[in-house]
């Protein structure tokens, strides 16, 4: 009987046969004479001698690689990488949009409630979302109001038409984002209707979120809702990034800034205590503010591009 010391032709036989044949070990075993955990040991041998070496050829096996170091690296639930070479940046946020509707879409049987952030990622997630019925689940905004600017950003925006997507019930957060004198904004927080939305968004199964960079190429800067002193001011504190427009340094760590006490939103700690949060980010100009913002243990699942993810791990 042939033993696992078989010579060097029968098993590169064998390893012809299973790989390039197509046969199945039982189909070898009996063509061969033996058993079919001889079979077995003899592939096992082959692999371990470099007789055999296996690839995989194909463009996401580049992907894929990246998505496990991420969620590796930074202990996430899991990463979605999308390729990106020969795309203009909106068309890479357009592909990010699509890759995390697909993700969310194939989670919504257990979802009951969804968080809306603000921004142009959450809002390409939300262009891309299909028409769908989820008539049981409740969409809630993160977040207040971002200025009177680039009103489809905003949260409460982006929460109607998603929920438009869904066919569902959605719940609106009468105030802005921020608010700079502290006695208006615990006022505003005595409501019923504002405190009662940010129980409902820190109740949520799962919120999608953007990050961004305070400091270069500031979106709340471009639309206004950041002053040139704030920016400075940021810099100043050594802000690496924001999420929800909570802004954090480069390790993760909650500013202690008062434009972080002027936020209306759930902050990273309510964040945190979300089952699923899905931050939805790229661009140079955004690694250090998503390799903080994975520090941070806000996101569970991290929606980029291949080139991002290289440039994250770079860091490391």
């Amino acid at each position: 009987m042939a033993t696992i010391t078989e010579d060097k032709r029968l098993i590169v036989k064998v390893a012809k046969l299973y790989y390039f044949d197509g046969m199945t070990q039982a189909e070898i075993a009996r063509k061969i004479g033996v058993s079919r955990p001889i079979v077995s040991k003899m592939l096992t041998k082959a692999r371990e001698d470099k007789i055999v070496e296996i690839f995989i050829k194909d463009e996401s096996a580049h992907t894929v690689d990246l998505e496990l170091q991420l969620e590796k690296q930074f202990a996430l639930q899991e990463a979605i990488v999308v390729p990106s070479s020969d795309y203009a940046q909106k068309e890479k946020l357009s592909l990010l949009g699509q890759a995390a509707a697909a993700h969310v879409s194939k989670r919504m049987d257990s979802v009951n409630s969804v968080g809306i952030s603000w921004g142009n990622a959450v809002s390409a997630f939300v262009n891309a979302y299909p028409f769908e019925k989820n008539e049981g689940v409740n969409v809630v905004p993160l977040i207040g109001g971002m200025g009177r600017s680039e009103l489809d950003l905003h949260s409460n925006m982006l929460t109607l038409k998603f929920a438009q997507k869904l066919n569902t019930t959605c719940s609106y957060l009468y105030a802005p984002a921020m608010i700079k004198n502290i006695d208006t904004k615990n006022r505003l927080l005595e409501s019923e209707d504002i405190y009662g939305v940010l129980d409902e968004g820190r109740s949520v199964d799962m919120a999608i979120v953007g990050m961004g960079n305070p400091v270069v190429d500031s979106t709340m800067e471009t639309i206004g809702y950041l002053s040139k002193q704030d920016v400075e001011s940021l810099r100043t504190a050594e802000a690496a990034g924001d999420i929800n427009s909570v802004f954090f340094d480069k390790n993760g760590v909650t500013l202690d800034h008062h434009i972080n006490e002027s936020v209306i939103g759930i902050d990273m700690e309510g964040l945190r205590q979300i089952e699923e949060t899905i931050a939805i980010a790229h661009g140079d100009n955004k690694v250090p503010s998503i390799h903080a913002g994975l520090l941070s243990g806000a996101v569970d699942v991290l929606v980029t591009d291949d080139e991002t993810a290289q440039n994250i791990l770079s860091l490391n």
